[in-house]
């Protein structure tokens, strides 16, 4: 790989030193040699002291991450090797787990990659490059996980267009090509996924202990809602936890075939489940007008969407969105909000809670609060990659 050495101002030195992985332009004093991505920086200090190595590559956080502060250690195909071998080993356990068969082996900068994450489905690798320069270490990661134990096959999704969006195209790279839908499990709740059909597979990993607390402890007995719905994976763990009902809401139109087949194949094709296909913004006054109630409702919303009449953002409109759900909740019922808005701290998320309850003349009471799972490994150096906040919450 070709290596270009960069000079970094002084007062972003202690940025690199402090162990935070993230690259910014503003940091270098001379950015014309930045112009391949994929590249090798060596990242010296103004008096040309050597601090770290990483790779320009442009998302949307940055040009690029910190791969090493140590100055022997080259960026070739064995650090590669050793670096996912070593993240994937620490998951051994999961492996082990009959109840489990789809989670993270790789997140990015928590395992030491910036820009790179590896999903493990039943035999199947995902891969996700997030810009064009980790992009061009594809054979280095491609050649570590063909020789992996076990392997069906290998597949990948681009998430570096000109304006940062997934590139459409087959993500099968190679192996043994499943048929759809591939049926994986995560704490015995099973998922109808596919690998090769878009930007997202059926399931959000990253879910996992909240699905797994809503079947164990919320659902019982309960009628839930389950807004943003798209697949209705939180209303399949609300049923097989013991809900009476479930209600999942989504905009688009194809959530009434992918819920269905999420629900048989955990065989409840005669389970009470309504699919409602509608603006969740818009629905919520619907149903309010209609006075419908629900014991649980599941507040997961994307960070951030537009409609012809409305755009949504998680940061500044996550209080509305409750205030406007309330209405809809039982006394003493369940809300679980969930936001993965990287812009948005637990402290800010808290705040906007509380807005909420407040605006809607209601009180609340946190019972418990969750963050990304085991196998979505964070840097505690960069706090933004720790970017799933829930808090589950007892309605007054």
């Amino acid at each position: 790989m070709r290596e270009v050495k960069i000079r970094i101002k002084d007062e972003y030195i202690d940025h690199i030193r402090s162990g935070n992985p993230l690259l910014e332009k503003k940091m270098f004093d001379n950015t014309r040699f930045l112009q391949k991505e994929g590249d090798v920086i060596k990242i010296v200090s103004m008096k040309d002291r050597f601090l770290a190595r990483g790779y320009y590559g442009i998302q949307n956080k940055g040009c690029g991450w910190v791969l090493s502060r140590h100055v022997k250690q080259k960026i070739d195909m064995d650090f590669f090797k050793k670096t996912i071998n070593a993240a994937i080993s620490r998951r051994n356990h999961l492996l082990m787990d009959e109840g489990t068969t789809a989670y993270r082996v790789f997140n990015g900068e928590g395992d030491g990659i910036g820009g790179l994450t590896i999903d493990y489905y039943d035999g199947y690798y995902l891969v996700q490059w997030y810009s064009k320069g980790i992009y061009k270490f594809r054979d280095e990661v491609i050649n570590t996980l063909k020789k992996r134990k076990p392997i069906k096959g290998i597949f990948q999704k681009k998430r570096f267009g000109n304006d940062g969006k997934y590139i459409e195209g087959s993500d099968f790279i190679l192996g043994e090509y499943p048929e759809w839908p591939l049926v994986v499990m995560q704490d015995d709740i099973k998922y109808a996924v596919n690998l090769d059909d878009g930007a997202m597979t059926g399931v959000f990993l990253d879910q996992r202990q909240v699905r797994r607390q809503l079947k164990s402890k919320y659902s019982k007995g309960k009628t839930v809602l389950n807004t943003f719905s798209y697949t209705g994976a939180f209303g399949v763990a609300a049923a097989l936890g013991g809900a009476t009902m479930t209600t999942n809401v989504d905009l688009a139109k194809r959530s009434i075939e992918l819920t269905k087949e999420m629900y048989a194949v955990n065989e409840l094709q005669e389970f009470e489940n309504q699919i409602i296909v509608d603006d969740v913004f818009k629905y919520f006054k619907k149903a309010a007008r209609q006075e419908k109630t629900w014991d649980v409702v599941v507040l997961d919303p994307p960070s951030f969407s537009r409609s012809k009449n409305f755009t949504f953002s998680a940061e500044k409109d996550y209080g509305k969105l409750l205030e406007d759900v309330l209405p809809l909740v039982n006394e003493k019922g369940i809300i679980i909000a969930s936001t993965n808005s990287a812009k948005m701290d637990a402290d800010k998320f808290r705040k906007q809670i509380s807005a909420g309850f407040v605006a809607a003349k209601r009180r609340y009471k946190v019972l418990e609060t969750l963050q990304l799972p085991e196998d979505f490994a964070v840097d505690a150096r960069y706090p933004s990659s720790n970017y799933l906040k829930v808090m589950i919450l007892k309605v007054d």
